[in-house]
């Protein structure tokens, strides 16, 4: 419903008007009269109409006088100017001023007076929706400029060579930061970046870098003093605009900042992040040299302490300026050669080799930064070593089974330095190294039985014997002893040997050892033991076995 304020000091024509027209049924809402201009006015403040008819000759403040009262108070309501014949001059100054139209008292009737208030109608629609676009821009604007403003950042950071670009930039960002008399740039690294997005889609790489930006603004307040922005692969931004020329004050300030924003993306992400900050520059057109110290410091050293703001061409590497890195660290890691040993440790259950070869592939990248490519690969490919070794041992629903016991791959996001990441690989092929030897412990054996395998499959490669097994167990031997033989049809040195010989077999596959290599790493205290044993259990000596293989392919003992 359109409100409609009569303004008339004659109560006939007023009476006339108000029921000429079922106003409800075309739309309009009949809110009142007034006799006066001073009540038309006091009414308007307590309800705004959308329309207000107005007779032009009345006493004390006349319709022209009035009109201009509430179109410079209200705006945005409709006027509509009742007159005679001798007002028109009066009609004419309000048309000119805004009115809608004139009614002419003497020819009012119903039609006329629906079609001039249908016209204030169209002309209160097209301005609302005049307002509404410009709200919408508006909100839209509010809505990117934040936008626009990290993708301008991203650009000067980065040492985009546009001109024309760069100017837009310093334009846009100047107003940004007015106070400022000089700036910094902390280059912030969200340490395991490539290993938590590895299985991630773009969107969902762009909704995690999206969520440390916002984050970071929040932590860091102000846009116009701190602006955090993403620049790519796990990398992002924060410009420091800092209003007093200080130089130590400012590097306290950034740090401060910095340490918060930090802990919050640890907090609320379970993000850890590494940060460096750069030497201070006077205008934003030396934003991308702040930037390129801040980067420099970052990925100096595998050091996951944040670095200090740094005066421009100082040295920040831990390594001497020159220095190449050994050719053992120059080296891919993990190998295929790693790889391959890995698997086979791991179907041997060899967990002392298993930590030795993983330790050996940290050895190879513990000299660059957490964050830095070749340390993320390598520690994808051990896990995609761990997922071949896995599909190799079982069938596919038991790795299902097995992936649901195993650590979850978000908790690496938790970890922040190189030891960190090793630890919780460890952890995870330990952990792995379990369910297999449960697996192993086949059939519908007592809880004694069971310990006593796992116990063997434990400590199959060095000295072991049934008191060793009882003790652990904390049973008497000769028990231990019937019980074992009772429920796997194995005397306990029996079930050793077939543990050991099965390892052997797994290694004489592999092609990597020789027969005499491989006695002492399964367990045998002598070549001869083992090659009797070994026969006794395939039916073949162990030269013989490994001729099967190239002949055979991989026979099963």
């Amino acid at each position: 419903m359109f409100k409609v304020l009569l303004i008339d000091d004659e109560p006939l024509i007023c009476n006339v008007i108000r029921t000429l027209s079922d106003w409800k049924k075309h739309g309009f809402e009949f809110v009142g009269e007034a006799y006066s201009g001073e009540t038309a006015l006091k009414i308007m403040e307590d309800s705004l109409p959308h329309i207000a008819i107005i007779d032009v000759n009345m006493p004390e403040t006349n319709g022209v006088e009035l009109h201009g009262i509430i179109k410079a108070r209200h705006p945005s309501v409709k006027t509509i100017m009742l007159s005679s014949y001798d007002d028109y001059d009066y009609v004419r100054e309000c048309m000119r001023s805004g009115a809608i139209d004139y009614l002419l008292k003497h020819r009012l009737d119903e039609k006329l007076l629906l079609n001039v208030l249908n016209k204030a109608v169209t002309e209160l629609q097209q301005e609302h929706q005049v307002n509404e676009g410009q709200l919408a821009s508006k909100k839209m604007a509010d809505t990117l400029r934040p936008v626009f403003i990290r993708e301008h950042i991203a650009s000067l950071v980065k040492g985009r060579d546009d001109g024309n670009s760069m100017v837009e930039d310093s334009s846009l960002l100047g107003g940004l930061y007015s106070e400022a008399v000089s700036f910094a740039v902390a280059a912030v690294q969200i340490s395991p970046f490539l290993l938590i997005t590895e299985s991630y889609s773009d969107m969902q790489t762009n909704r995690l870098a999206q969520q440390a930006v916002d984050l970071m603004q929040q932590s860091l307040g102000d846009i116009h003093e701190r602006t955090a922005a993403y620049v790519e692969n796990g990398r992002l931004v924060v410009v420091f605009a800092f209003r007093e020329r200080s130089e130590h004050a400012a590097a306290g300030e950034a740090r401060r900042w910095m340490s918060r924003v930090q802990h919050s993306l640890e907090l609320m992400l379970n993000l850890k992040t590494t940060y460096a900050i750069g030497h201070p520059c006077a205008s934003l057109a030396q934003l991308g040299d702040s930037y390129a110290s801040a980067v420099k410091a970052l990925d100096a050293s595998p050091s996951a302490e944040p670095k200090a703001l740094s005066s421009p061409g100082e040295e920040t590497a831990e390594r001497p300026a020159g220095e190449k890195a050994s050719p053992q660290q120059m080296r891919l890691a993990p190998t295929i050669e790693d790889q391959k040993e890995l698997i086979l440790s791991i179907e041997s259950l060899d967990q002392a080799r298993m930590h030795r070869l993983i330790a050996s592939v940290f050895v190879s990248v513990r000299h660059l930064p957490y964050h830095a490519p070749a340390v993320q690969m390598a520690a994808s490919e051990l896990l995609h070593t761990a997922d071949k070794a896995l599909r190799k041992s079982m069938p596919q629903h038991s790795v299902e089974a097995a992936m649901k016991e195993l650590p979850s791959r978000g908790e690496l996001g938790r970890t922040g330095s190189i030891d960190e990441l090793e630890q919780w690989l460890q952890a995870y092929f330990d952990r792995m190294l379990r369910w297999l030897k449960q697996q192993r412990v086949t059939g519908n054996y007592s809880r004694h039985v069971s310990q006593a395998i796992h116990f063997i499959l434990e400590r199959y490669q060095g000295y072991i014997t049934l008191e060793l097994a009882a003790g652990a167990i904390g049973l008497n031997p000769s028990y231990l002893s019937r019980l074992f033989k009772e429920e796997t049809e194995f005397t306990f040195s029996e079930y050793v040997n077939k543990v050991r010989i099965d390892a052997g077999c797994k290694l004489l596959e592999s092609g990597q050892y020789s027969v005499k290599q491989i006695s002492s790493q399964v367990g045998f205290s002598t070549y001869n033991y083992f090659f009797k044993v070994f026969k006794e259990r395939t039916g073949m000596t162990p030269q013989a076995y490994l001729n099967s293989l190239r002949s055979e392919g991989n026979p099963k003992p």
